[in-house]
């Protein structure tokens, strides 16, 4: 009999941020939830320096590697991401929330948009599919920082603290571009590392 495996195709925007960021992926149904935040990370281009959890239905899927993080969850809800797989947490249509940088408070809302039976063993695929718009920068300040840096460039873009933020995120940034080929090379680069050996 031939081997098949579930295929996840997501769609993850950021919450409270207009026009949206958004990144559809497809990821085998068999990865852990700690593989997805990997590949979350790569899709929309942070740099994995924050603690992060995901919200399914009244679940929380946590770093439970980390005894501070241990010691302020509920063990009645709260689970290891890197046991929970895909396929076993969320279905077809679901919706659930991950959470990226509690002091930034990013929330990512996501939909599993479809899932399909694929022909052949699993081999670790994760595919980012199609995006829009850049990334924020890390420690940015959340979708409020987030829009006072975008507002400060466009309005006054000769100031000292425009000048500090394009120092500081760079002055090739971009808020409207997203680089698919970019993002898929990242993901590349976290699998050849083994996720990141977390």
């Amino acid at each position: 009999m031939a081997k098949s495996f579930r295929l996840y195709t997501l769609h993850a925007q950021i919450r409270d941020i207009n026009p949206p960021i958004w990144r559809r992926l497809q990821i085998e149904g068999s990865a852990s939830l700690r593989r997805l935040h990997h590949t979350l990370q790569a899709a929309f281009g942070w740099t994995d320096s924050h603690l992060h959890e995901f919200e399914v239905d009244d679940k929380i899927y946590a770093m439970f590697d980390l005894d501070d993080v241990l010691e302020s969850m509920d063990p009645d809800n709260t689970f290891d991401d890197r046991k929970a797989k895909l396929e076993k947490a969320v279905y077809p249509g679901a919706k659930f929330v991950y959470k990226y940088d509690f002091g930034d408070g990013w929330e990512h809302d996501i939909v599993v948009e479809t899932v399909q039976f694929i022909e052949g063993e699993p081999k670790g695929y994760a595919h980012i599919v199609d995006g829009a718009r850049a990334c924020p920068p890390e420690d940015v300040g959340g979708p409020f920082g987030y829009t006072q840096f975008l507002d400060t460039l466009a309005k006054d873009p000769d100031s000292e603290e425009a000048n500090d933020y394009r120092r500081w995120a760079g002055n090739d940034f971009n808020a409207e571009l997203f680089d698919r080929r970019a993002a898929n090379a990242a993901l590349l680069r976290m699998a050849w590392n083994r996720w990141g050996g977390k």
